[in-house]
């Protein structure tokens, strides 16, 4: 996180300079919290339609109110469709993050609906993501190319071996390790853990031969080491579900006599 605050808009720029990027998951269909979060000095949320119940609306709120609050705003679209990418951009989303990216052909997909320039992210010349028109269309399209980050989730295991080429994908910006469904894949496999760690390994070098930035989700501040130490700059903590869970809890063992 940066002691001088950036606006929301050089989010790609900073997440490609490697930068320390902190954010954190926004699952509450509310504008209230996202406000509070770039008060404390958070530089993006992901707003996750794929574990939440956000509809388009509200999701169109919840942009907005981040942008308000300068925070970029990443969209966690429940599954790739061009269509859901389109109107998580349209609404002026800094950030696409798709789940289960499991193949280079997929990969491909998402970044060309994400992309006006060799892509096919159909357009609208009046939204939030053009500031209501008051860009022409050329350059709307371009600012929208070099500011929209594309982040491909590896959570699945057969997507490991092909992690170096989805990040090598031109339009794919980043990668983000799924922790949790990797070791829910294991089941009750005690060594799930140990396993996860080395997955993650093998997912951050994919990224690092690529040479495109990493984002993990640490726990703590142990495992907040260890996803630096892989060369995560973006990282994400916890969600607003997580925060209100562990306050709440805290004020009941702390306070209570």
């Amino acid at each position: 996180m940066t002691e001088t605050r950036q606006h929301f808009s050089t989010f790609r720029e900073r997440l490609l300079r490697r930068e320390r990027l902190i954010g954190t998951f926004v699952k509450l269909p509310t504008t209230q919290v996202i406000e509070m979060l770039g008060e404390l000095g958070y530089d993006f949320i992901i707003i996750d339609q794929e574990h939440a119940a956000l509809d388009r609306g509200i999701t169109d709120l919840m942009i907005l109110a981040a942008r308000a609050a300068n925070l970029a705003p990443v969209v966690r679209i429940p599954e790739f469709t061009p269509s859901h990418v389109l109107s998580a951009l349209d609404s002026g989303a800094m950030g696409i993050m798709v789940p289960h990216v499991a193949s280079v052909e997929k990969a491909e997909a998402i970044a060309r609906a994400s992309h006006y320039g060799g892509g096919e992210r159909g357009f609208v010349g009046v939204s939030r993501a053009s500031n209501w028109g008051r860009v022409g269309s050329v350059q709307h399209m371009e600012q929208q190319d070099t500011q929209v980050v594309v982040f491909a989730m590896i959570e699945d295991q057969h997507a490991v071996d092909a992690a170096v080429d989805i990040a090598r994908v031109p339009g794919v910006d980043a990668l983000f390790i799924g922790r949790g469904d990797l070791t829910a894949s294991f089941g009750k496999d005690p060594e799930a853990s140990g396993k996860v760690a080395e997955i993650s390994r093998r997912v951050a070098a994919a990224a690092q031969e690529a040479d495109v930035p990493l984002m993990m989700l640490p726990t703590s501040r142990s495992d907040c080491e260890f996803a630096v130490s892989l060369g995560a700059t973006a990282l994400v903590l916890s969600s607003d579900h997580g925060f209100i869970r562990t306050a709440a809890a805290a004020a009941i063992r702390d306070i209570v006599v």
